[in-house]
Formats: structure tokens, C-alpha cells, sequence
């Protein structure tokens, strides 16, 4: 923790300036999730840096639900963002909240402003209110419905929450300014009818407010001091502060927002639009699927959340937008995964060895380490036989260029075990190789002095045929085909955010066009299982353990294992120069 705080971020510049000046106390920050799906990794900058703030400077972080859209909100969903910031290593310190739990005072705010001339109930449809409002460069023009009286506004008001009235037949807009050449202070709607249960406070309403009044409404309740979100929301500062402003008597407290850059990330989805999309439509098998971004299917497929932590303290706050390598989250994890994660061995396409001098029916136990680092975390033991599997990659019949694993003729060691000359090989009818031979230096076990003879042909992984445990092995690739896609994509997630009023409450709730564009899109090969063998060690392995398999990668114990047969999600790989000289 004391890492993080090492560098700093124009953020906490930000605030020191206003402890220095005494424009706030105490630092008191919120993270405002909506709980409309599960939280993925690019929520994480934002979570991170709310709590990460407030811990660095002694003071509180509140979580509140941001639950104004009843369409699509769940406690589900509640209960895993939950789950995902304690897994994060945060507690919400300055208390539980939801944004219902001020609707009636954001209600008793709204009549304040129609009494004192700051609102009105307009009558516009949707189409209408998009032409009034102008462009970016024409400015707009006022509602006929503008100047309605006061009490009149009041009058219909009170009956939109009475229920007298249908979907879209009447809005309430803060009057601002038509002109205004900030698009989002011309007129904005803050409240809109929308016949939906809510998940916590049932039938009393029927109309809710829209997330640029009640947000503004509950950190100010809440004696938040500093508002931190993503830069989209720039453009809505000033309605931010209007909000606050022109609720002040009502309010105990006037935060300050600050903006700041989101965490876009190459071959990444970041819309949660299209990952309910995905998940609706059965394209993944569900909101931890861990071809998915989101932090539970992240920790299904076995990142931790040291790695995630570290991720975005590389990456760091800023105020300009930039799209990070995907490489870099790989990198953390790889990193946090080499120095923790147990040692074990797994041959992924597996092809028998046999051993033809070693005796029939005899086997050997042997002492593994399970980490070379960490002597600490022990050892298990491993059984050698006349028969074992190694993978097909690791032999060539006719070797190619600089290839130093098992062909004909040429030795290699078994990890922890005996050198091996290769001898020969058997194939099917189609050319296949189906079996290796090979004779075993039997004075070359690991750890005895005919160990230090030295050869040219690599260590090889080896699991032994007599107790070798069958399991499945799930490889992942991105799901999407291409990152030229992914630059729609992130065009997209900021047209989501931003949504203008009248569109925001069923931004979540309808697939454009082009969102049937990204679903034919998606990366067939975004999921590959294999079925190889493993140690049996890894059987009493509880679900989640990490484990590398060494020369394959890092592997995770997925809930889907059984007594018999585990399954293992991929994490990420190990890098492979030979690999990618042959690809190439």
C-alpha cells in the first residue's frame, strides 16, 4: 500500500491544494456503481482510485449504488460489485448507500425548483427535444412549454408522480439556457416517467430521476468532498455544480469534481451494454465466463488482485485519454503468479514415451519442488515408470533448425528426472507418430551425481503414464477478432456514458444496429479445450488455486472440476522464443 502512495497524480495535487487552503476538512470520496451488471476491469481505475484516495489521506470512500434505472438493476449485481471490491482488497468505509435512498429529497428538491422558477414540465416527445435542443455549433431554441406558470408545472408534476400519465407524455427540465454553448446546460430533464417496479422501494414511483440531478444530490448528502470520475463526464461539470448550486439551502455540503482519463484496453470489450449483450444472447456461458472483462471472470480465469492493483498503478492517473497494451495486465499477472503460484506438471497434447530399458511393472518415486524460489511452500512427490506422456511439440522426427528437444539420436532431460536419448518411433497408418521410444541414462537421476553431466537438449515437462490424472484444459484469445474493432468499440463506450437525457434511461436496454455488428464480430477462437494429463497433486487443489505448469503457463482450478477430472482455465502463457521463430 505504501507503494502506491509513492507516486503521485495531478488528483492528489489536486487535493492537497485544498486541505492547504481549507477548502475541505477531510477527504471524503464515493464510488457510484450502477448496478445494472458485473463490474469489469475497466471500472477498476475508477474503483481504485476512489478508495485508493481516500485511504491515502485518512479520510472515507462510500459505496452507492446508482440504482435511478429500474429496467435493468438487481441485487444480483449489487451483491457481486460487492464481492468484487472486497476481493480488491477495499472496504466501504464511509458507509452503504443507494440513490433511492434520496429520492425524496431529490423530489422535494425538484418542486423547490419549480416553485422558484428553476424548472418546468415540458411536454416535448423525444424527437422533439432532440430538434429544440440544436447541435454543437447551432444553439437551441425553447420549449413552447418553457414559460409555463409555476403552479401549473407544479400541478402536472405532482400528477406524473400520481401516476395519471403515460411513458414519454410529460418531462421535467431544469431551465438553463437554450444557448448555452455546453449542449448538456440547454434544458437538461430530470425527472422522467418510467412505469418500472424498483428492486428496493417496489410501486411508490413512477418517475425517476435522471443520474445528472440525483448524482450531484446524493455526494452532496453524503459530504462528499471530492467527486472523482471519468472524463466524459467533464462536459457534465457544469451541471454538476448548477445542481448543487441551486440546491445549496437544501444541501450540507458542495463537492468538487474532478475528471479524469478511463482505462481503455487494446482487445478488450468495455461497453456493459454489449457484455450483457454477450451474456443474454448465450455468446459466453455467463458474467464470469473467463473470456469476459469482468473482475469475476477475471478471478475465475486466475488473475489475482495484487496483479489488477499493480495494473492500474502502472498505468497510472491521468487527464488525457490513451488505450493500454492488454500485454501490461499480462505482464502484472505473470509477474504476481511467478513469484506465488505452485509448481506442478501437465502436458496439454499429450504423446506416450516408453522407456525400453527401464523395467517393466517398477516405478520410482521422485521429490518435486513446488516452487524454486520458495522453499517454504514445499514439495510433493511424483512417480516415474517405463511409460509417460510428453507433449507432441516437444518432438520432431526430423528436427528443424536450432530444435533442441527430444528427436531421434539426440538426449534431453525430464524435469526432476532422467536424461533420455530418443531411439525411434511408431505411426499409424496415416504417418502419424503415436509413440516414442527411448533408452533412460539410468546413473542420471536429478540430485545424484550423474546428474551434472551436461548436454545440449532442453528440460522437458513430463507426466507419468501409470498415475497421470486426465483433465481439461480451456485456452482463451480475445473475443474479439481484431483491435479495429475495438476502436469502434471504445467510440461507443463513450457515447454510452454520455448519453444525452431524453435517451439515457434505455441506453442499456436496446441493441443498436451496430451492436448486432460487434456480435458478428466475435473471435471464433476465443475459447479452444483441450484434453490432456496432469499431476495428481493438483486433484485435492481447492477451486481457484493457481498453479504454473511449467513450461505451458499459468493455470486456474475452474469450478467446473469434478472428484475425477479437473478443469483448468488457462491465466496467461509463458513466453516461447522457439514458438514464435516457427510461427513465424
Amino acid at each position: 500500500m505504501e507503494e502506491a502512495f509513492e507516486r503521485t497524480n495531478f488528483i492528489w495535487d489536486a487535493i492537497d491544494q485544498d486541505l492547504e487552503s481549507e477548502r475541505y476538512q477531510q477527504v471524503h470520496t464515493r464510488f457510484p456503481p450502477e448496478p445494472n451488471g458485473y463490474m469489469h476491469i475497466g471500472h477498476c481505475k475508477a474503483l481504485i482510485t476512489d478508495f485508493l484516495t481516500a485511504e491515502k489521506y485518512g479520510g472515507l470512500c462510500n459505496l452507492r449504488f446508482d440504482d435511478t434505472n429500474p429496467a435493468k438493476e438487481d441485487t444480483e449485481y449489487v451483491e457481486a460489485i460487492k464481492r468484487d471490491i472486497k476481493w480488491l482488497g477495499f472496504d466501504w468505509t464511509g458507509g452503504l448507500y443507494y440513490a433511492s435512498d434520496y429520492y425524496d429529497k431529490c423530489y422535494e428538491i425538484a418542486e423547490d425548483w419549480i416553485k422558484r422558477g428553476l424548472a418546468y414540465v415540458d411536454e416535448l416527445s423525444k424527437d422533439e427535444m432532440r430538434e429544440y435542443r440544436g447541435t454543437l455549433t447551432k444553439p437551441g431554441k425553447n420549449s413552447p412549454w418553457r414559460d409555463r406558470p409555476a403552479e401549473e408545472s407544479l400541478d402536472l408534476f405532482r400528477r406524473m408522480k400520481a401516476g395519471e400519465f403515460a411513458e414519454g407524455q410529460y418531462t421535467l427540465r431544469a431551465k438553463i439556457d437554450m444557448a448555452s454553448p455546453n449542449i448538456v446546460m440547454r434544458d437538461p430533464a430530470m425527472y422522467r416517467i418510467l412505469y418500472k417496479e424498483h428492486w428496493r422501494t417496489g410501486k411508490k414511483w413512477c418517475i425517476y430521476p435522471m443520474y445528472d440531478f440525483a448524482h450531484p444530490i446524493g455526494d452532496a448528502l453524503e459530504g462528499i468532498s471530492h467527486s472523482l470520475c471519468s472524463l466524459e463526464y467533464e462536459i457534465h461539470r457544469p451541471l454538476y455544480d448548477w445542481v448543487v448550486e441551486h440546491s445549496q439551502n437544501m444541501l450540507p455540503a458542495k463537492p468538487r469534481q474532478i475528471e479524469f482519463a478511463r482505462l481503455n484496453l487494446t482487445q478488450t470489450v468495455m461497453s456493459k451494454r454489449k457484455l450483457r449483450a454477450l451474456v443474454e444472447g448465450k455468446f459466453v456461458r455467463g458474467w464470469d465466463d473467463p473470456r469476459m472483462p469482468t473482475l469475476s471472470a477475471l478471478r475465475r480465469r486466475g488473475y489475482t488482485a495484487a496483479a489488477i492493483r499493480d495494473f492500474i498503478s502502472r498505468v497510472g492517473v491521468a487527464k488525457a485519454d490513451s488505450t493500454v497494451d492488454y500485454a501490461l495486465l499480462e505482464a502484472c499477472v505473470r509477474e504476481d503468479l511467478g513469484n506465488n503460484a505452485a509448481r506442478a506438471m501437465a502436458v496439454l497434447n499429450p504423446i506416450k514415451v516408453v522407456l525400453t530399458n527401464w523395467p517393466e511393472n517398477e516405478t520410482k518415486t521422485l521429490v518435486m519442488e513446488n516452487h524454486p524460489d520458495h522453499p517454504e511452500m514445499g514439495t510433493h512427490e511424483i512417480t516415474f515408470g517405463r511409460e509417460i506422456y510428453i507433449d507432441a511439440d516437444d518432438f520432431m522426427e526430423e528436427p528443424a533448425k536450432k530444435f533442441q528437444r527430444m528427436y531421434p539420436g539426440f538426449e534431453v532431460r525430464l524435469k526432476g528426472a532422467y536424461i533420455v536419448k530418443c531411439e525411434g518411433c511408431t505411426k499409424d497408418e496415416n504417418g502419424n507418430v503415436v509413440e516414442i521410444q527411448c533408452t533412460v541414462d539410468l546413473d542420471s537421476a536429478s540430485g545424484t551425481p550423474g546428474s551434472e553431466r551436461k548436454i545440449k537438449g532442453k528440460v522437458l515437462h513430463w507426466v507419468s503414464a501409470a498415475d497421470a490424472v486426465p483433465f481439461e484444459a480451456r485456452l482463451y484469445e480475445p473475443l474479439l477478432a481484431s483491435d479495429e474493432e475495438l476502436a469502434e468499440e471504445a467510440e461507443a463506450v463513450a457515447e454510452e456514458t454520455a448519453d444525452t437525457e431524453e435517451n439515457q434511461e434505455v441506453a442499456d436496454e436496446t441493441l443498436t444496429r451496430k451492436d448486432y455488428d460487434f456480435l458478428k464480430k466475435l473471435n471464433p477462437n476465443s475459447l479452444s479445450v483441450v484434453n490432456g494429463f496432469v499431476e495428481p497433486c493438483v486433484l485435492d487443489a481447492q477451486v481457484g488455486t493457481t498453479y504454473q505448469f511449467l513450461r505451458v503457463g499459468y493455470f486456474c482450478k475452474d469450478p467446473d472440476s469434478t472428484a475425477v477430472k479437473p478443469v483448468f482455465n488457462r491465466t496467461v502463457g509463458l513466453r516461447d522464443t522457439f514458438a514464435k521463430q516457427v510461427k513465424k
